[in-house]
């Protein structure tokens, strides 16, 4: 009995205990809005991960490569999907723990013991579980094929977090040319009203003629506060893209190539065949299905039932007895057949999801190749009127500097030159929102880096 009593205490100092680790909303939120584009951390894990595109730190101009990693290294919906990664892989642990014998402790007392006799009569006794079927081993494989799905998923997050910096610095970018362009259309237009005023009040243009440019200039004024209100909103949505404060993006200079075209392997019928089946939602999908394999296996070896193994000793009035039983659960009543039937609709369900997910693909990578095709066409178009307005323009400013036409000429062909580089930043928006589409739809998995599968924020650089 002492030894008994010293393995119980033994196991339960062994044990795990509860290390609390309370939130504060206030705390977090203040390191959340302390992120920084030149923290000490960052640096290390961009130069982990692209050590040939630093020169400087921080980049005097960041573009969309070095944004991606800023976000990788602070995206909170990145940490979410490694937490749940690490909860896929401490299931793994749990499917291979075995399960623990039981102990019985009887304790008995003979009232009617003969004279001399030991009316004590304990008994002890162990039951230990033995599972059979190869239940064990398929309870491993089906946590080790959801902890691969887990591990696809950071790397599908991980997409998600950079199409959506890509898409945000995008539009950014856009609405700075666009403020760029309309100020520019606004200060001519400007010049022309005032031109026009002075020719009115000497008796050379009638308050008619006033008319349209009056409309025309307030339709740039108001185009020109939407592009402000626009620049400043993609500017926030840029930064919660990044999982930092719009303070931290202040004084930053960032750019976006809108001259950038995809490498010819894009578009390739190999790289979509490769999209196919190497893309992380599909590997996810596929190992999602293994799973579903695994536990239907599974639910099929539970109708061989578990052997119970029932070692005994009783001191029983002053003898000592052993015995060992074997017990099974009889399948007369239920032999498994409706977890049976669930893990082979889930196996099911889950395949025709697969089959969905790559039907998606498919579609999305056509829709995105057609799109992009068409918006190389018309950017073309669009560049070669910009270029003539362009042309034009500097024609009517030589004739301008000989005398030959009016400053109003000038103004006019600068207004329309601005209303062609106007539609010219619009095709070329289009094209690199299906160019984004079409990034997306392929996936190329090497542009993420292996490091996102692990936190780069620690506690320690947390806590600063």
């Amino acid at each position: 009995m002492r030894s008994l009593l010293v393995a119980l205490a033994l196991m339960l100092v062994g044990c795990v205990r509860f290390q609390p680790q309370p939130i504060s909303s206030t705390e977090t939120a203040a390191r959340l809005d302390a992120r920084r584009l030149d923290d000490a951390g960052l640096k290390k894990f961009v130069e982990a991960n692209a050590p040939n595109s630093l020169q400087a730190w921080p980049p005097v101009e960041w573009d969309l490569n070095s944004l991606a990693l800023v976000a990788f290294y602070f995206h909170p919906s990145l940490e979410v999907a490694r937490a749940q990664w690490r909860v896929a892989q401490a299931g793994v642990k749990t499917a291979g723990e075995r399960p623990n014998p039981t102990l019985g402790l009887t304790p008995g007392y003979n009232f009617s013991a003969a004279s001399g006799v030991s009316p004590w009569m304990p008994a002890i006794n162990l039951d230990v579980p033995l599972e059979t079927a190869g239940k064990r081993g398929k309870r491993l494989d089906e946590a080790r094929h959801l902890g691969e799905s887990a591990r696809w998923n950071v790397i599908a997050v991980a997409w998600q977090v950079r199409s959506a910096v890509r898409a945000n610095l995008l539009e950014y970018t856009v609405s700075e040319r666009r403020v760029s362009l309309l100020e520019a259309q606004v200060k001519a237009q400007e010049q022309t009203m005032q031109l026009l005023r002075q020719r009115q009040a000497v008796g050379a243009a009638a308050a008619s003629e006033l008319t349209p440019a009056q409309i025309a200039l307030s339709k740039s004024q108001l185009d020109l506060g939407d592009a402000q209100s626009q620049r400043a909103e993609s500017r926030a949505k840029l930064a919660e893209s990044l999982g930092i404060s719009v303070a931290a993006l202040e004084g930053v200079k960032v750019a976006f190539e809108l001259s950038s075209r995809p490498d010819a392997e894009l578009t390739s019928a190999q790289a979509r065949d490769m999209a196919l089946r190497e893309r992380a939602d599909i590997c996810g999908a596929l190992a999602e299905y293994a799973a579903a394999e695994d536990e239907l296996r599974l639910q099929i070896a539970k109708q061989y039932p578990d052997v119970h193994v029932n070692p005994g000793y009783q001191f029983d009035q002053g003898e000592h007895k052993w015995s060992v039983g074997i017990s099974l659960d009889l399948p007369l009543l239920n032999q498994n057949r409706g977890p049976i039937a669930e893990a082979e609709a889930k196996r099911a369900e889950r395949g025709a999801r697969f089959i969905e997910l790559q039907a998606h693909v498919i579609g999305e990578i056509d829709r995105a190749v057609a799109v992009y095709d068409a918006g190389q066409r018309n950017l073309s178009m669009l560049g070669t009127l910009a270029e003539a307005q362009r042309a034009q323009r500097e024609s009517v400013e030589q004739q301008f500097k000989a005398g030959v036409v009016e400053q109003l000429d000038v103004l006019a062909a600068k207004i329309e030159s601005g209303t062609a580089s106007l539609a010219e930043l619009d095709a070329q928006t289009k094209l690199q929102q299906a160019l984004g589409a079409l990034d997306d739809a392929v996936q190329r998995p090497l542009e993420v880096p292996l490091s996102v599968l692990k936190s780069p924020l620690t506690k320690k650089e947390e806590s600063k």
